[in-house]
C-alpha cells in the first residue's frame, strides 16, 4: 500500500435489484451483485451458501484486508442482512459485531441477502489521522457512472469455508465495463461471471466499472491493462499510457526473474474532490492489480509523476509480500488479524525499490535520487526514531504504533538502502538487496511462508554477518541508524541545494486561511510571507477572490494549491483581491520561494566503482 499526503495537509489546517442465477453446488459459494437496480445508493448482494452441516453458521465481511495495516470494519457498510431457507422462509439472524452475523437453523440455509453502501461517501479527509477507509481499499457506488468494486467490501465468507471456490455474477448497465485481471466467463454485455478457487483470491481481484476507457500493451510477456475513470474526461487511459509503458518496462527489466505474472491491471480512479467523493490518495497492491486514487484536478505532469511513484511501489509488491511473506500473511485472518514483524521488508524494501529502479534504469538523475533519500531521512526524523521497527510492525493496528505506520515509507526504505550498501560492500559490488530478494524468493515463494522469528537468521545465512548485526541493532533494536556512516561506504556525503518550495504552504504551516462561514480565502496575519506574496505586495488579511480569472474559495481551494505547483518563475499572474472592503486587481509575475535543503553528493572518487554498482548494478 502506498499512501500519499498532498498539500491537503493545508486543508486540514484550514478547516481545524436484478439477481442473476448462481451456483447452488455444495462446494461453491455463489454470489450475485446487482449494479443495475441501485436504491438509496446501495447495492443488493445475494449469496448462495455451500452445504452447511452445523446448526449455526457465521457470515463475515472483513475487518481488515492484507496490505492496509488498519482496522476498517467493511461490514459496517452493510445492512438489512437476511437469511432464507429453500421455501423462502426467513431464518433467525443476529448481528454479532460490525462485521459478522450469526445464522440459526443453518442446515436449512439456502440464501443470504444484504445491502452494501459505499465508503467514498463517508470520507472526511485525507485518510490520515482519522477513521476513513483508505480510498484505494474502499468502495464507490455511483449508479450508472462508476462502481469501485473492491470485492472485500461487497463479499464475505462463511465460517470455516474460506477455501471453497467462489462464483461471482455481477449484473451491470450495458454502458459500463468492468476492468479487472479476472476473466469474465459470460459473453453478455450486462452480466459478468468470475470464478476463484478460494476467498483470498477473490479479495485480491478488484473490479472497476465505468464507461470503457482503457488501453493494453505487452511488456516482456506480461499483458498490462490500464483503465481510467475521470469524471470530467480530463484524462484518458491513452493520455497516460506512454509514460506507464516506459515505467513498467523499466520495472520488469530491473526485477529480472522474480516476476512471473502474466497479466497486470492498473485501475485509476480520479476523484472530483466533492464532499461525497474519495479523499485518500495513493494505491493498494494486489498480486495482479493495483487500485490507484488521485485527484482529477492535478496537472498532467503531477499526475504522471504520482502514477510513476505509486504504481512503481505497488508493482514491486510482487516481490514482497506477494511472493516473500510470513505465515501471518499466508493464513490471514480477516476478522482477527495477526500482523507480521516485517513491514520494514514488505513496505520499506518495496519503497526502496520504487526509487532505486528509477536511477538504475535512467528515469531520474543521481542528484534526484539523493534528494529523495535526503527527504526520507528528514521525514523519518519527524517520527519515533527509537521505536523498534519489528515491534511497531507487529502492533501496527494499535496505538502508539499505529501513528508510526508512515515510517515504513521513510525509515523502512532507508533500512533497505543500508542493507543494500552492506551487501554491495561485502561482495565488492557484485550483489545487492535485489539479489537477496531473489534468493528469498527461491527459498520461500507464493505458497511457502516463513516464520516471523526465523527471517533474520535466514537473511544472515544468505548474505553476511554484518547484515544480521544491522537487523538486530537497528531494525529489531531501538538504536537510530547512522545514515552518514553507510552512505560513506559508497563515497556519498552531505551537501545542500536550493529547491523550489510551495507557494502557499511551508512545511505544515500555510500562508493562507479560510473563513468557514463565508468560505473566503485570505492571507494569514502574523506570519512572515514568502517572496511570492511580497513581490505582488499582498498583505495580511487580503482576501483572495480569483487568480488568473478563476474564482477560488473553500470549495475549490485544492485546485488553487495544485495549480500553483505548475507555475513557473516569472509567469504573468493576475490576482483579484479585496482589501479593507474594496476590491482591486493586482498584476505582476510569479516569484517562486526557494529553500535551502539538505541532500547528498558523491565526494569520494575512490568509491566510484562501488557507488556505480549500487546505483546501476
Amino acid at each position: 500500500m502506498k499512501k500519499i499526503i498532498y498539500t491537503l495537509a493545508l486543508a486540514a489546517t484550514l478547516w481545524s435489484c436484478k439477481t442473476g442465477s448462481s451456483s447452488g453446488a455444495a462446494n461453491v459459494v455463489g454470489v450475485n451483485i446487482d449494479l443495475i437496480d441501485v436504491k438509496d445508493d446501495k447495492v443488493l448482494v445475494t449469496v448462495t451458501p455451500p452445504q452447511i452441516k452445523t446448526d449455526q453458521v457465521i457470515y463475515s465481511i472483513p475487518k481488515t484486508v492484507p496490505g492496509t495495516y488498519s482496522t476498517d470494519n467493511y461490514g459496517k457498510f452493510s445492512d438489512d442482512f437476511k437469511a432464507f431457507d429453500a421455501k423462502g422462509n426467513p431464518l433467525a439472524v443476529k448481528r454479532i459485531d460490525d462485521n459478522s452475523w450469526s445464522i440459526s437453523d443453518a442446515k436449512k440455509l439456502k440464501k443470504v441477502t444484504y445491502l452494501v453502501g459505499d465508503t467514498f461517501d463517508t470520507e472526511k479527509g485525507t485518510g490520515f489521522g482519522n477513521d476513513d477507509v483508505f480510498s484505494p481499499a474502499g468502495t464507490n457506488i455511483n449508479a450508472g457512472v462508476n462502481f469501485m468494486v473492491n470485492t472485500h467490501g461487497f463479499v464475505g465468507y462463511f465460517q470455516d469455508k474460506l477455501d471453497i471456490p467462489y462464483k461471482v455474477t455481477i449484473t451491470h448497465p450495458e454502458t459500463l465495463w468492468g476492468a479487472t485481471s479476472m476473466t469474465d466467463q459470460d459473453a453478455s454485455n450486462t452480466s459478468d461471471v468470475f470464478t476463484t478457487p478460494r476467498y483470498a483470491v477473490l479479495v485480491e481481484n478488484p473490479i472497476m466499472y465505468s464507461k470503457p476507457d482503457y488501453t493494453t500493451f505487452n511488456v516482456n510477456g506480461m499483458e498490462i491493462l490500464i483503465a481510467v475513470y475521470s469524471p470530467t474526461g480530463k484524462f484518458t487511459a491513452e493520455s497516460i499510457t506512454p509514460e506507464m509503458k516506459t515505467i513498467m518496462t523499466a520495472q520488469k527489466n530491473f526485477l529480472g526473474k522474480v516476476n512471473a505474472t502474466k497479466k497486470y491491471t492498473v485501475l485509476l480512479y480520479l476523484s472530483s474532490m466533492a464532499k461525497d467523493d474519495a479523499h485518500g490518495f495513493g494505491a493498494l497492491e494486489h498480486p495482479t492489480a493495483t487500485t490507484v486514487v488521485l485527484p482529477e484536478s492535478m496537472p498532467k505532469e503531477k499526475l504522471v509523476e504520482s502514477m510513476k511513484d505509486v504504481v512503481s511501489h505497488e508493482f514491486f509488491h510482487i516481490v514482497t509480500p506477494l511472493t516473500i511473506h510470513s505465515k501471518e500473511i499466508q493464513y490471514f485472518d480477516y476478522n482477527a488479524p495477526k500482523m507480521s514483524e516485517h513491514l520494514w521488508m514488505y513496505e520499506g524494501v518495496t519503497e526502496y525499490f520504487a526509487n532505486l529502479f528509477q536511477i538504475n534504469q535512467g528515469l531520474i538523475t543521481e542528484s534526484e535520487f539523493y534528494t529523495r533519500i535526503a527527504d526520507k531521512i528528514e521525514q523519518a526524523k519527524g517520527l519515533n526514531d527509537t521505536m523498534s521497527f519489528t515491534v511497531m510492525s507487529k502492533n501496527v493496528l494499535e496505538q502508539p504504533y499505529k501513528d508510526q505506520y508512515l515510517n515504513v515509507y521513510q525509515k523502512g526504505a532507508l533500512i533497505g538502502m543500508c542493507i543494500d550498501i552492506i551487501i554491495r560492500e561485502k561482495s565488492n559490488g557484485e550483489r545487492g538487496i535485489l539479489d537477496l530478494m531473489h534468493k528469498l524468493s527461491d527459498e520461500y515463494g507464493v505458497e511457502k511462508p516463513f516464520n516471523d522469528d526465523e527471517l533474520f537468521a535466514k537473511i544472515t545465512q544468505l548474505t553476511y554477518p554484518e547484515v544480521g548485526e544491522f537487523l538486530t541493532k537497528y531494525v529489531q533494536g531501538t538504536t537510530p541508524i547512522p545514515y552518514d556512516f553507510y552512505l560513506a561506504k559508497v563515497g556519498v556525503g552531505n551537501a545542500s541545494e536550493k529547491v523550489p518550495g510551495s507557494i502557499f504552504i511551508k512545511g505544515q504551516a500555510p500562508y493562507i486561511g479560510v473563513d468557514q462561514a463565508t468560505k473566503i480565502i485570505s492571507v494569514r496575519p502574523k506570519i512572515d510571507l514568502n517572496v511570492f506574496f511580497s513581490n505582488l505586495n499582498l498583505k495580511a488579511n487580503d482576501q483572495i477572490l480569483a487568480v488568473n480569472g478563476k474564482t477560488y474559495n473553500l470549495d475549490n481551494i485544492y485546485d488553487l494549491i495544485t495549480e500553483s505547483e505548475n507555475w513557473k518563475e516569472n509567469d504573468p499572474i493576475t490576482i483579484k483581491i479585496k482589501r479593507d472592503g474594496k476590491e482591486q486587481t493586482i498584476k505582476g509575475t510569479v516569484k517562486i520561494p526557494f529553500e535551502e535543503k539538505d541532500t547528498f553528493k558523491a565526494i569520494d572518487a575512490s568509491k566510484e566503482k562501488l557507488k556505480n554498482a549500487w546505483l546501476k548494478g
